[in-house]
């Protein structure tokens, strides 16, 4: 198998070499001393201009263009080939990059989780007693462990570190070794010595290793360690959280629908709804934390099984962030399924493992629905489903979207994250929460200043 080299960015600075092995992956030796900044030393764009911050990702952004990009260029090709997702699904997702680095979507991000004032600098508020403070949102010090399903989370991280104008040291994953580097190589060549790119690292290292990870790690050099991903990720995150060193986590997410009455009324209405939950169940072959997995659908299992039947055929389709057919069903789910198929007095199965797989039932299954594998589960009504619904549940696509209304304090209080209309999980844009929180405000450290002076 041939090796992949990938290059290193240490505070802006392109590093290339040879010298480490892990194993298809080639990368340079690690200087752990040139990836933290001193706190004696000021942040290097803390006091950069926001709408300079602003104008240079714009620029970076209009060069995102994989077919004229060499190094995006590269890192497209090698996910096509080696990535979970298939090639059609890699470059559209390369090709929806520049829209993460909009004027419009940046300035909306600072607004709405920030607010202008005390992101740009010191911005003076008035107490009830008379007193006046100021407060900042102060650039962080920040280490990422950047998750590789999309390349769309490097583009996230260093547009939020960049909006932030803190430090960030990003650890790259073997699954995305080249984008985040692909992104900052850009940079450098819009702005080759700007204090926003000084701001940047972006190296790999295997997760987990106690020798580089006990060495940065700490609370002398960052703020807040920025974790994506599974599990194991997570856990192995927190066993570094100490005091005066904090995890903002992406941890793993459970999404689901809910199906209302409605949808079972007319042909248009089945057909509608089908189409809807088919479309945010594949959602990058069902490889987003946002892809549905569990519908609770206000119907006896008598009554679904005609929608069962076309929301099967529905997730055979090819969509703009699914494909129709030949995605990897995990061998265990698989396995589990075919079980199910011996009790057809408690589950009905529909589809096939080429196109996907439906699994109608009235309790839900017990394993994990993965590669484009989902559980419909017949209840008397949706507030029957709230006993389903804790605080891993990320996203909820509801049909009708008349539902919402009544529904979204009872999900809220039992523990949900989002609530949208079936078939627009995708349509979530940077700015608002994500995940229970709002991301730019997590990671900046909130400071007041008492002394009543500008």
């Amino acid at each position: 198998m041939a090796k992949l080299n990938i290059a290193h960015i240490v505070k802006g600075q392109l590093v290339e070499g040879s010298e480490l092995e892990h194993g298809a992956l080639v990368t340079p030796a690690l200087n752990l001393d040139s990836l933290v900044w001193s706190r004696r030393e000021p942040l290097p764009a803390a006091d950069v201009g926001l709408d300079e911050v602003i104008d240079l990702l714009v620029e970076v952004g209009s060069r995102l263009d994989p077919d004229t990009n060499p190094w995006l260029g590269e890192a497209m090709a090698w996910a096509g080939e080696s990535g979970s997702l298939s090639p059609r699904l890699v470059e559209e997702s390369y090709r929806g990059l520049p829209g993460l680095f909009s004027a419009e979507s940046l300035r909306f991000q600072v607004e709405t989780e920030l607010g202008w004032s005390a992101a740009k600098g010191w911005s003076e508020i008035a107490d009830p007693w008379g007193g006046s403070h100021h407060v900042r949102a102060f650039p962080p010090r920040l280490v990422h462990v950047v998750a590789g399903n999309t390349p769309g989370t490097a583009a996230v991280t260093i547009v939020r570190g960049a909006l932030t104008r803190g430090v960030n040291l990003m650890k790259l994953g073997s699954d995305d070794p080249l984008t985040a580097s692909a992104i900052l190589r850009t940079m450098a060549e819009v702005a080759p010595d700007h204090p926003t790119l000084r701001s940047f690292s972006a190296v790999y290292w295997k997760g987990g290793d106690r020798s580089i990870e006990n060495a940065l790690f700490r609370p002398q050099y960052f703020d807040k360690l920025v974790a994506w991903g599974g599990e194991a990720a997570i856990r192995n995150a927190l066993t570094y959280i100490g005091p005066g060193f904090e995890l903002v986590a992406f941890d793993p997410k459970v999404s689901i629908s809910l199906l209302g009455h409605e949808a079972l009324e007319s042909s248009v209405t089945l057909k509608e709804s089908a189409a809807a939950a088919a479309t945010d169940i594949t959602i990058y072959n069902q490889g987003a934390c946002a892809s549905s997995r569990f519908i609770y659908a206000e119907a006896s299992r008598d009554d679904l099984r005609e929608w069962c039947e076309l929301l099967a055929g529905e997730m055979g389709l090819d969509r703009a962030l699914s494909d129709g057919s030949d995605v990897p069903v995990p061998e265990d789910v698989r396995d589990e399924v075919e079980g199910l198929r011996f009790l057809p007095d408690d589950y009905d199965v529909f589809g096939s493992f080429k196109t996907g797989t439906v699994v109608l039932s009235d309790e839900p299954v017990s394993f994990h629905p993965d590669g484009k594998v989902v559980n419909v589960v017949a209840v008397p009504s949706l507030d029957a489903a709230l006993e389903y619904v804790t605080v891993a549940t990320q996203t909820i696509g509801i049909y009708p979207r008349s539902r919402g209304v009544e529904m979204r304090d009872a999900l809220a209080s039992c523990g949900m994250q989002r609530l949208v209309a079936l078939g627009e999980v995708a349509t979530k844009v940077p700015g608002v929460p994500h995940d229970g929180f709002f991301p730019l405000q997590r990671l900046v450290r909130w400071l007041v200043d008492d002394t009543g002076t500008i």
